[in-house]
This record gives structure tokens, sequence and C-alpha cells, in this order.
């Protein structure tokens, strides 16, 4: 526990941006720090700008950092709290092996022998197996160069294929939307560009809960006059004050998007010019659209017609607009059409490019961006480039010393490397700053998979609900005891600083995976001995590709505050606007600015396909998911934060009023919601914030209180993103209040 009281800033922990510079003052806590080292956020993929207070190798408190420029010092309730982690008792120490025999379950080994244990381990399934039979989960709330350093790890020192990240849970449906749309993957915008927008549309995105940073800049573009539309199965505080609100039925939103642009066509609501010069494909895209109807998309969507026409007359008729989306778009089987719908309406505005106009995603984890541009996700190299393209290969190869054909083909996604455990063709794992267990959907699978591996090793600084089946724990390192980059969600990379020493015998992660490495005898190119030098092969290894870090350095980085990907050159001062429109001239260039050959965006049909399971008599309600503002993803941080607790203690079953009346509960009663693959009872919230239809729970709880024992394993065909937004369930009022039974392990 901390060694000295220590009085915070105090905030309004509620929904939406809080800060203590609200109070025009520093709070003086009366302990003096030795230092106070800037740095950011260890949370989502915003990640502002803070100043951690630091006292005997501790750190004990913060300080806004109002010169960053993101956030210019506001927190959300994570980010003011996030120092309590450091002390917690729960911390990991020691390496630890696992004893079935022991009562404790576990017993401290000397980190050395347990990263002997661990290179024998790998060492005798490769030979025995063959080279995939070990696999690789990686995480993308790790800082870029140990994304990078994963990568090459997987694919350099244990030529692996099967190797992915946590990132495939969260962005994986934009990214491949992006790259088909514009042909790279990444914010087209600055933020600031919000603040001005005459329209902003924010589709499938509880911001004042899941970025509360970004609904400011909502807030400040309303102040300026702005128009707000917000797609949601549930009125969330953003909708709360929107001109426009589309409570859309979970699974329809490319629907919805269909039909908007339909309205716009018939209206000559488009940008003739910017279609025929910078574009291809739109007269095919509107022949398809032609089918959804003010009328039919109205009916399938859950949409009066009245507001379809509103919101596509206010985005339509917009001279600037910004339209952001989040995991509401993505998590479906059919989540890359669902974002391909929304860009195809940025694309036909011609409002992208420019002064106050935009397209983003919001990134939810936080290093979301740059954990999926250098090499750990299963079908990618540094860079942005891809595994299975045989110019990329040899280009990173020759940075790396090593032969292009020693280089594994691509793998498979991180659900995917579950079956292949289920199926005997990987027998070890390696996981690093991931919670599979709680994060994966029908988790009883990913509990009988773990259980099968021959060995499991986790990296992490808690004993997280997966790593309790890992046979060696190894004690990792918390975001302020290491320094390095991450993207935030503009694509602006930053510099996170060291503030503290890893406890006991915890390491940095980049360590690790050297020190493993060496134990292997295979410790050729994992011999960095800082995260600079990881970052300078980093910088040389994307030189080239569509993810250019080459010309950024920590100088830089310290000295800007930030450089926007691409930068291509150290004199080059990065690139916070994507596609200029300062760049577009057809006639002397004979392209424009997207990153095809011709140099022309894509517009792509977006097929509607319904949800991988619909309600029916049996199992009547839709089921959707999402986070709340005191938690973060499987919750193995912030469940240990107290002030955050108690804030919201335990999941809650959202629904409305009808069906509550129509099941004979009120708040507080315990339901009991199932689906055909699991069951969980919770107390039930009684609002008229969501659809009669739908019930909402969210997902960062573990065991019998994790919702995704309900959720289904359903993945988009291209990004093979699970559909956590959409499954069938029934709810009726517990009996005696008590929890059925969990359904067998499978």
């Amino acid at each position: 526990m901390s060694k000295l009281p220590v009085e915070s800033v105090e905030i309004i922990e509620r929904f939406g941006p809080t800060l203590a510079y609200a109070q025009g003052a520093r709070v003086d806590t009366g302990v003096e720090p030795d230092k106070i080292v800037k740095t950011h956020c260890c949370f989502c993929g915003q990640q502002c700008g803070i100043q951690l207070k630091v006292l005997d190798n501790e750190v004990i408190g913060f300080e806004p950092w109002y010169e960053f420029p993101f956030n210019q010092g506001k927190l959300c309730p994570k980010g003011v709290k996030r120092y309590l982690q450091g002390a917690h008792p729960d911390r990991l120490l020691t390496a630890l092996e696992r004893n079935p025999s022991a009562e404790a379950g576990f017993s401290p080994i000397a980190y050395s022998d347990a990263i002997r244990r661990v290179a024998s381990e790998i060492e005798r399934i490769q030979s025995t197996y063959g080279r995939d039979a070990f696999a690789i989960l990686s995480g993308a709330s790790l800082t870029t160069e140990k994304t990078y350093l994963m990568g090459k790890f997987a694919h350099m020192c244990l030529r692996t294929s099967n190797i992915d990240y946590n990132g495939r849970l969260c962005m994986v449906s934009a990214a491949a939307a992006n790259k088909k749309a514009f042909g790279i993957d990444r914010a087209a915008s600055p933020w600031s560009d919000i603040i001005g927008a005459e329209v902003v549309w924010v589709s499938g995105s509880n911001v004042a809960e899941c970025s509360p940073i970004t609904s400011d800049y909502i807030w400040q573009a309303r102040e300026h006059g702005a128009k707000i539309v917000v797609v949601d199965p549930r009125i969330t505080p953003i909708a709360r004050t929107a001109n426009v609100y589309l409570p859309v039925k979970p699974g329809r939103d490319v629907i919805l998007f269909n039909g908007i642009l339909n309205l716009m066509i018939e209206r000559d609501w488009l940008d003739h010019d910017f279609i025929e010069n910078y574009t291809v494909g739109f007269e095919a895209l509107a022949e398809s659209v032609q089918e959804w109807t003010p009328a039919r998309t109205a009916q399938a969507t859950g949409i009066a017609e009245r507001a379809i026409r509103q919101a596509a007359e206010l985005w339509g008729t917009a001279k600037t607009s910004f339209l952001v989306h989040a995991r509401g778009l993505e998590h479906h089987s059919h989540g890359v059409q669902n974002v391909l719908g929304a860009i195809n309406i940025v694309l036909a505005s011609g409002r992208i490019g420019r002064p106050n106009c935009g397209y983003g995603t919001i990134t939810g984890q936080g290093n979301g961006q740059g954990g999926r541009e250098h090499g750990q996700k299963a079908d990618q190299l540094p860079g942005g480039r891809d595994l299975g393209n045989p110019q990329h290969r040899a280009e990173i190869a020759a940075v790396w010393g090593m032969s292009p054909d020693d280089l594994p083909m691509p793998g498979v996604d991180a659900y995917e490397i579950f079956r292949k455990i289920d199926r005997g063709e990987i027998k070890g794992l390696l996981s690093i700053s991931f919670n599979p267990l709680v994060s994966l959907p029908d988790n009883s699978f990913i509990r009988a998979q773990l259980e099968k591996l021959e060995f499991y090793t986790a990296i992490d600084f808690f004993l997280n609900e997966t790593a309790y089946h890992a046979d060696i724990v190894l004690p990792g390192s918390l975001h302020e005891e290491d320094e390095g980059t991450v993207t935030q969600v503009e694509g602006r990379v930053i510099k996170i600083n060291k503030a503290i020493e890893c406890p006991g015998d915890a390491r940095q992660d980049w360590i690790i995976i050297q020190d493993i490495a060496a134990a292997l005898k295979r410790e050729k190119g994992f011999t960095f001995h800082n995260p600079e030098a990881i970052f300078d092969e980093l910088r040389r290894a994307s030189a080239g590709g569509i993810a250019d870090y080459s010309g950024i350095t920590y100088e830089k980085l310290e000295t800007q505050m930030g450089v926007f990907w691409p930068c291509p050159s150290e004199d080059h001062p990065g690139t916070p606007r994507l596609f200029e429109r300062e760049s577009w001239n057809p006639v002397a260039k004979g392209s424009g600015p997207f990153y095809f050959p011709d140099g022309k965006a894509r517009f792509n049909i977006a097929a509607y396909t319904p949800p991988a399971e619909e309600p029916d008599e049996a199992y009547p309600l839709y089921l959707t998911t999402g986070r709340v503002v005191s938690h973060y993803l499987s919750g193995t941080q912030t469940r240990r934060i107290g002030p955050l607790v108690d804030q919201y203690p335990e999941p809650r079953l959202e629904m409305h009023p009808n069906l509550a009346e129509k099941l004979g509960v009120q708040t507080g009663d315990m339901v009991t919601a199932e689906s055909r693959r699991g069951n969980i009872t919770l107390p039930v919230s009684v609002v008229r914030t969501i659809r009669p239809d739908t019930v909402f729970v969210p997902y960062h709880w573990a065991g019998r209180k994790s919702i995704n024992q309900l959720t289904i394993s359903a993945q988009d065909p291209i990004s093979k993103i699970p559909e956590y937004k959409v499954c069938a369930v029934r709810v009726y009022k517990a009996q005696n209040g008590e929890q059925p039974p969990a359904p067998p392990v499978r």
C-alpha cells in the first residue's frame, strides 16, 4: 500500500471530461514529491498528457499537464486515479510457478530459473511438434517498441506463424475498411478539426464514458454551433444533448448508412467534383443503395423515418462535418461493412482532408493505433507491411539480417489460435498484456483450451484471470516503469517517460523477451540496451512503409509534444491531416492524395448481412455489451483501484421499463440472462435510455460476473473481429436471487 496518505485533486467523477484546472488552482497535498514526470495516461487510446508525482520510487499523485495539446490538462476518472495501482498489494514482484498440488496454486521461483524453464518448453514443443505449435498473444496497450519486439520475436526468433494481439477485439474492422477505402489505416484528421465542424456524427461510440476527452471536443463544436447526430441502441450521455438521436436496432448500422446515402443521392447532396476527380466506384455503390428507401430503412433499423430524413439533411447540406465511430460499428460479424457504410457518406460529401472536416475511428486501447502498425498482427510486418507480400518480406528481412525465406507466412487471428489449441495444432502459448479468459467471447471454450495446453506462460504486472492457468508467470512492468512511444487516437506518436523503477524481481517487458531469446540461444537481433535502440530499428524498418516513422526521434517527440505519422524524414514536421486539399491538383498530378497507385479513394459496396444470431421465440431479446466510465477493458487494473470500484462495483443489466414490467422486476432485483452458451445473474437497472428489445451489460468483470460467458464467437469474415454487440438472450427474474449453475466447460 502507499506509504503516505495522498489527497488527489477533487473531481466530479461522473460522465464526461473532468479537470482540476476548472478550479483554477493547483491542489497542495502537503507532500512534496522528489520529481514530477511528464508522461501519459495508461488507459484508453486518447493517451492524455499527465504529470506523475514521484516520491521514494512511488507514484503518489498527479498534476494536470495543461500544455499537452490533446487534453490540455483534462482527465477522466480513470486518469485521475491511475496512480493508485502502482503500490497495490497484488502487484507481481516475483516469477511464479504453477504447482497443482499446492493449496495456493503457485510458488515463487527465481526469475532466472523461470526464464530457463520457459525457453526449455519452447524448445521442446517446437522441436517435437514444429515451429507453429508455439503461439504468441500480445497486447495493444504495450508501447510500440514492445509491440515491434513481439512481432520480431515471433517471426525471427521463434519463426512461428501464430502471433496475434488483443487489438483483434478492438480496431481491426476499422483498419480493414480504412485500407479498402483510403489505402491507409489512420484517423484522417486531428481532433482539433472537430471544433468548427457544422455537423458532428457519432456512431456506435459512448464517448462520454469510453473516451471522455473526445466528448469535450464535441461539446466545444456544439458551443460553436455544430449540430450533433448520435446513433446508438442506448441513449448514452452524448445522445442526451444530440440534435438527432437514432436508436438503431443492433446489427443494422450499415442499413442506416445506405439509407442516408440513398437520400443524399435523391436530394443531390453530393460533392460531384470530389467524386469525379478523387474517387472510384460511386456508380456501382449508388445502384446498390437504391433498395434502401427511407421507408424500408426505417422498418429495418427500427428508427423513425422522420428522424432518418432529418439526419440525412443535416449531414447532406453541411459545408463542414466530422464523423467518428467506435466499437458499436465494429464489434459485428459484418463490422467491416458497417465501417465502409460510414466512410461512403463521408466520401460522397467530399468533406475530408480540409479544415473542420474529417473522419476518425475512436481507438479503444492505449496503443491501439501503434499496436497494429508494426508487426504483432497475424498478417503484418513493421511499417504496416503485409507478411504475405514478397517485396515487404524482403524489406524487413534486410533490416533484421535474415533470409526472407526464413520468415513464416501469415498466421491466424486470436480466436482461431484457441480453435487450433482445441484441434491439437498448438501446444504452447506465451501471452503478454492480454486477458482472453475475460475478453474473448464464449469464454467457457477459452477456459477449456487454456487447460489443454502443454505449456503456457503469461507476462503481466498483476495475476489476471487467464494467468491463473499459466505454468509460469513472469512479472512485467507498469506503464510508468518504462519508456517508449505510443500512437494515440489522432495518429500522433507520443513519448511515455519512465517515472519509477520496477519493484522486486519485476522487469521491463522488453528485457523479459530478450532474456527468453538469450536462453534459447537465439539472441541475434535481441540485444537492445534500451527502448530508444528498439525505436531506432523500428524507424529503419518502417521507412518506405505506409506507417512511416523514419523521421521521428525521441528528441523530436519531446520538443513537438508528439509527431503525426507518416513522417518520412527528420526535417519533416509530420502529417496531422491526411489527404490535404492543398495537394489535390489532378491537372498537374493526374492523381489525388489517397494511398492507392492512382491516388483516388474507393467507394465500396457495403452489403447488409444479418447478425450471426437473431432473437427468436426461445431467446427473444438482443444483448449488447460495452464499457463504463470507471473501468477499462478486462478490468485487470481498474478493478484494483478502490475509487473506481466504488463508482461501479459490479456489473448491472440495463433494461427498458416496458420489459421490466413484463418480467415483474424493478431496479435492484436480480435477473438471469441466458444465451445458448451460458448464463449470468445480475442486479437489474431499469432505465428509459435503451431500446425495449435490447439489454446491456458491461464486460469488465471475470468469472460468473463475466458477460462474455454469453456472447457469441461469430467473427467478421474479413477482420475476424468477434460479434460482441449482438446475440440473442432470454431474461427472467432470478429464483431467490440465486444464479443457476454454469454450463459444463466444453
